[in-house]
């Protein structure tokens, strides 16, 4: 038998939790899929004025940066690529006529970035000209094809989108027949909860999608997406953008009820704020054909050598002396703590949460308004109001937190993010901080800083995977521009030093080296007194600054003035030499 202070783990509850099964309230954040619809007419391969790349172009170079992002972000995520409106037909069973899959439901590899740039530039389109063409469309058939690669996914998806590419607002034409089936199988698509957006590209003329497009695409998910559905794409950077928002879903860490009482359960989401990035673990492989190796664990009997089965396998724990026997089922309910979820204990005063209280970086919690079908809005009042009361009477709500299956409970506190205490400034400080923060400002993207170091290993292994001569160079976006953010403050940053640090302090100067003795005397050489004049003292005293001179000036300061103090302590020289001042 096996002893219980072995490591002990079900491999069934661990391709379980990798695929993101659901188990109870609580429900873990599954793959996320992404399917790219591209027309395939005779329009999308027209090249601009002045040298444009055409459509067609344009959407393959942002569909391999699509690939190459997911492989470096998130490999286990599945894509797809369709073309619809082709001659030629390809597709599971050839049910469908006119609508080529390139790529299947799967995960992104180096094979498929190759084929992809196979397909970009003069040479790519003669390449698609050669192996689909371009025919009839029927936009229904081609919606129809990608609910079906949905349908053949047997792992659990979090998010699933679709993305239709075309510079066509009327891919019929006059045809009323088609347009009815594909605005019926793009609502059967909504429904099965994937998520259909428009990627429309300039055409002459302009592109109008309350022709036809309207009634297939999902709406806007918040408003400043409304003006992003009018606008057409005519540039490659605007059509990055556009997809780069759309793919880059917000996912929570976990979803969980949050249980304030009997019967009264908030579906909420943990988001994780800010996310280390770190290089990706190594992956065995298998030498010969490069194919990853999975590790299984078998046992055997020591004296037949028989393969035991895992009902025939035990755990045991020698406890006074006695041998306790337990099964699978047993040590599975010991772990078990209760289902995941959250749990109001009760309400502690803000002042009871210490600073060594925060364990563990703090997550964001939102209520999920996706998840409780008909009590949303109730779900996300009900949690508002409970921050605001807890903000306004000063206290913090409580809870037991089991963030997965068989983990332990954590105690957790729900505190709003305006309820922390930070140092405070002088106001002076602070209006010469909102100058420099002014002429700082920029448009922050997050995906604009990449980290040197990885983007280093990823160019390796892309050089490396598509037998590329050299790596492509990077550029480290993360080292800030001195010269020019010295141009834009000026004197503000030695104003705002003036202000916040003591005088002399330079936070570039080097320990000061020890006092070497003097040429004479072999005594050590003493630094002549620095005095400050009456003057330049009121000014300190005025502008609450003198707590930048050293103790040994006020001393001297004091002394001149004839100002007894009943202390040596910084702050009750000030507090004299003020209180003589002021008079």
């Amino acid at each position: 038998m096996a002893e219980w202070n072995t490591f002990y783990r079900n491999e069934e509850d661990e391709e379980d939790q990798e695929e993101g099964e659901q188990s109870g309230d609580y429900k873990a954040t599954g793959r996320d899929s992404l399917v790219f619809l591209v027309d395939a007419s005779k329009e999308m391969f027209i090249k601009g004025e002045d040298g444009q790349p055409s459509n067609f172009d344009m959407t393959m170079q942002v569909v391999r940066s699509v690939y190459a992002s997911k492989i470096i972000s998130s490999h286990r995520d599945l894509m797809a690529l369709v073309f619809y409106g082709t001659e030629q037909s390809k597709n599971p069973r050839n049910s469908f006529k006119h609508v080529y899959v390139y790529h299947d439901l799967d995960e992104p590899g180096a094979k498929r970035v190759q084929d992809v740039d196979a397909l970009r530039g003069d040479k790519g389109a003669q390449l698609a000209a050669e192996t689909m063409g371009s025919g009839e469309t029927s936009l229904g058939d081609a919606l129809w094809c990608c609910a079906n690669l949905y349908s053949d996914i047997k792992l659990r998806l979090s998010h699933k989108r679709l993305m239709i590419f075309t510079c066509r607002d009327e891919p019929h034409g006059s045809d009323g027949a088609k347009d009815r089936q594909a605005r019926t199988k793009a609502g059967d698509l909504k429904e099965t909860g994937v998520v259909v957006n428009l990627m429309h590209l300039m055409k002459p003329g302009g592109f109008d999608v309350a022709t036809f497009f309207r009634d297939v695409i999902s709406p806007p998910e918040d408003e400043s997406e409304l003006g992003l559905q009018l606008e057409p794409c005519d540039k490659l950077e605007d059509l990055k953008k556009r997809v780069r928002a759309k793919e880059q879903k917000k996912r929570a860490m976990a979803r969980m009820n949050l249980c304030l009482g009997e019967g009264l359960n908030v579906a909420v989401g943990i988001y994780a704020t800010a996310v280390t990035a770190r290089k990706p673990a190594p992956i065995r492989l298998y030498r010969e054909t490069n194919e990853p190796v999975r590790s299984k664990t078998r046992t055997f009997h020591t004296q037949t050598g028989s393969l035991l089965l895992p009902s025939e396998i035990k755990k045991s724990q020698v406890y006074g002396k006695k041998q306790i026997v337990m099964e699978r089922d047993e040590v599975d309910a010991i772990k078990k703590f209760e289902d995941p979820g959250m749990s109001l204990i009760g309400f502690k005063p803000m002042a009871k949460l210490k600073r060594h209280h925060h364990i563990r970086p703090a997550v964001f919690l939102y209520p999920e308004e996706d998840e409780v079908k008909g009590t949303a809005v109730c779900s996300a009042c009900l949690f508002s109001a409970l921050l605001t009361k807890c903000s306004e009477r000063n206290v913090f709500a409580l809870c037991r937190c089991v963030a997965r299956r068989n983990f332990p409970p954590r105690f957790v506190a729900l505190v709003r993010r305006d309820s922390y205490d930070f140092p405070t400034a002088s106001q002076r400080q602070v209006d010469k901080m909102k100058e420099i923060v002014s002429k700082l400002r920029f448009k922050y993207r997050s995906d604009a800083f990449e980290n040197p170091v990885i983007q280093q290993q990823y160019r390796n292994l892309e050089a490396l995977a598509l037998d590329m001569m050299a790596p492509e160079d990077i550029d480290d976006l993360i080292m800030p521009k001195v010269d020019q953010i010295d141009n834009r403050l000026g004197p503000l940053v030695q104003e705002f030093r003036d202000l916040v640090y003591p005088d002399g302090y330079n936070p570039e100067n080097k320990a000061a080296a020890k006092r070497k003795t003097a040429d004479t005397g072999g005594g050590a050489e003493k630094k002549p007194k620095v005095e400050v004049a009456e003057d330049e003292l009121r000014a300190h005293a005025q502008n609450g600054t003198l707590g930048k001179l050293t103790v040994p000036v006020l001393k001297d300061a004091c002394k001149r003035f004839g100002v007894r103090t009943t202390g040596t302590k910084k702050q009750e020289l000030i507090d004299a030499l003020i209180a003589q001042l002021g008079k």
